[in-house]
């Protein structure tokens, strides 16, 4: 997304309904941040961009530039991101990207692998080996991205290695009951 045009339109917009930086901010980001976004200096979620979409009223794929995501794209974003908030994970794992939005569901998938991760049976060898991947995974995608976030990769990586121990206790009964029926 280009940040500079984006932070040009929401400043327009803003400027068209005569209100200050404070007036729009309201309780929800600080002036600091509008003012960065406004400047291109950062790029608001997808959240904040709904928020001040409403504030200024205007339709948020009138706040984007053409080139990126369309209606479409922040209409797919929703749906993935509801299906998050009613913790349909597999459905968030299984989603392909969508333009304009490959941060935010990259943090979404991140944190749904490792919801999925922490739900396995552990008794149960296949799953445990899927849950270790879905950890391994959950891992690797919580450091991409605009938002990456290291307190999801040691979650990941604490439940990787919990797995790793319960996979290997299971591999080493098993060469044991061999071993014994020598």
């Amino acid at each position: 997304m280009n940040r500079n045009e984006l932070g040009r339109r929401i400043k327009e917009a803003r400027l068209a309904k005569k209100l200050t930086q404070a007036e729009v901010v309201g309780d929800f980001i600080t002036r600091n941040m509008l003012s960065q976004i406004e400047s291109g200096a950062a790029l608001p979620s997808v959240k904040t961009l709904e928020y001040l979409s409403k504030v200024l009223e205007v339709p948020m794929a009138q706040l984007m530039p053409e080139e990126e995501p369309s209606a479409d794209g922040a209409a797919d974003y929703t749906r993935v991101r509801a299906y998050f908030e009613n913790k349909e994970y597999q459905k968030v794992t299984e989603q392909p990207d969508i333009t304009g939005f490959s941060d935010e569901l990259t943090a979404l998938k991140a944190r749904s692998f490792l919801a999925l991760a922490a739900q396995a049976d552990t008794d149960d060898l296949s799953q445990l080996q899927q849950a270790a991947d879905r950890a391994k995974r959950a891992a690797q995608l919580s450091d991409k991205g605009l938002f990456a976030n290291a307190s999801v990769k040691s979650e990941a990586l604490l439940l990787l290695n919990s797995l790793a121990g319960k996979l290997s206790d299971y591999y080493k009964s098993m060469i044991d009951s061999e071993m014994t029926g020598i």
